[in-house]
């Protein structure tokens, strides 16, 4: 097999020149046309079977080694997000609205690289590797109900053929480019959305006596729900539940007649999440009665925690310590209480999500992910190519 990291940088041009178009040119969940449209024409190109329209916009390419062996799932996700760029980069969107504020468009270029890599070596592998471009994986619902990655599922992903192992991975900027995070067991949480409506009385702002104030009972509920995690969850089980809006009334004197809040709920265990559920609704709906007040509540589960597959990992960490032989990889188990609808796919199949650092302070390249100025540094996108690209040919080793 080759230096996949030689090559990797010997592709840095043709990686870093898709990754700025996509940047350039970000779509949003379902709408990547465009972004598709690009996947599918360098796919091709590689004299692959290509499959278009899955999932509406997701594109699936089948690389078929020259003897047998497993099938090996690799995704990337390709959407961007609704916020507007502040990072002032040459090649920032030209989208009003929209912008790559969390690295998929590295992972869109990252997966053409490995596209191309893998196949130089076809003959050389045994098994097949699917690729598959994803939509919609920032917990967009389209038309059907569905998230990207449970459409794609829905719709065969993982048949045809069938599907033995999964392998992806999510540039990091909360930690500075030169980190690895392999870790075996779970790693993302699971996330929940929640929309809370509390019905009230409307009236005058003078005469509160006269009505029933929804956002006094809205307020007293959103203080009580921030005890379920500081005295309902176990101190060492992680959980957060966050309520991130909260809408109503639209003048000054006027006491409206229901509030709505919106937020999540992050956990990584099933009797944790439980819990967690429980005291949610008895809190809402005991608080609102209180309150003279009512309440509905709607509860979606976004995605299921993300749980690495033992094997497969150390199949990823024996591939980075033979790339990265100097590099102090991070084998514990790192984790934190951002959410991938990845997860879908990896209760049904086997798989390892990891994660490489991307940030670089001298560089100003340091803020997080969803922010309107995230931006990392591009050394990353070689060493996330190689390194997928060498833990695929060890995975495909498996009996």
């Amino acid at each position: 097999m080759p230096n996949f990291l030689n090559k990797a940088e010997d592709l840095l041009v043709y990686t870093q020149t898709l990754r700025r178009d996509f940047h350039m040119h970000p779509e949003l969940g379902f709408e990547e046309i465009r972004t598709a449209g690009i996947v599918a024409k360098e796919l091709r190109a590689l004299d692959l079977e290509v499959t278009t329209g899955i999932a509406e916009t997701g594109v699936v390419a089948l690389l078929e080694g020259a003897k047998p062996g497993p099938v090996l799932l690799l995704r990337f996700d390709m959407d961007a997000l609704p916020i507007t760029e502040e990072t002032g980069a040459e090649y920032a969107s030209t989208t009003q609205g929209k912008m790559h504020a969390c690295g998929h468009d590295g992972h869109v270029a990252i997966g053409l690289t490995v596209a191309k890599m893998l196949n130089e070596v076809r003959d050389d592998l045994g098994g097949s590797i699917k690729f598959v471009f994803q939509p919609a994986e920032e917990g967009v619902v389209g038309q059907k109900g569905r998230g990207g990655a449970e459409q794609m599922m829905h719709e065969g992903v993982l048949e045809n053929p069938k599907v033995d192992y999964t392998l992806s991975l999510h540039l990091w900027n909360s930690k500075p480019l030169g980190w690895l995070g392999v870790g075996a067991g779970p790693v993302m949480a699971g996330a929940e959305y929640f929309k809370i409506t509390v019905y009230g009385k409307g009236g005058h702002g003078a005469m509160p006596h006269v009505s029933v104030d929804p956002i006094l009972a809205a307020s007293q509920i959103v203080n009580a729900l921030q005890s379920v995690v500081a005295r309902n969850v176990h101190p060492l089980k992680p959980a957060v539940l966050t309520v991130a809006s909260m809408q109503g009334g639209e003048a000054f004197n006027v006491i409206p007649s229901k509030v709505e809040m919106t937020g999540t709920i992050r956990t990584f265990e099933t009797e944790t999440r439980e819990i967690v559920i429980q005291r949610f609704y008895e809190i809402i709906e005991n608080t609102a009665k209180a309150m003279g007040c009512t309440a509905e509540v709607e509860l979606k589960q976004v995605s299921p925690a993300v749980i690495n597959n033992r094997k497969i990992t150390e199949s990823v960490r024996k591939a980075a310590q033979e790339l990265y032989p100097k590099t102090e990889i991070d084998t514990g188990l790192y984790t934190t209480m951002a959410a991938e609808d990845m997860a879908y796919m990896m209760e049904k199949v086997p798989g390892c999500y990891f994660f490489l650092g991307s940030a670089n302070d001298e560089q100003g390249l340091n803020f997080d992910h969803h922010h309107p100025k995230f931006d990392f540094d591009e050394a990353v996108l070689p060493r996330a190519a190689a390194l997928m690209a060498a833990s695929a040919v060890e995975i495909l080793k498996f009996k």
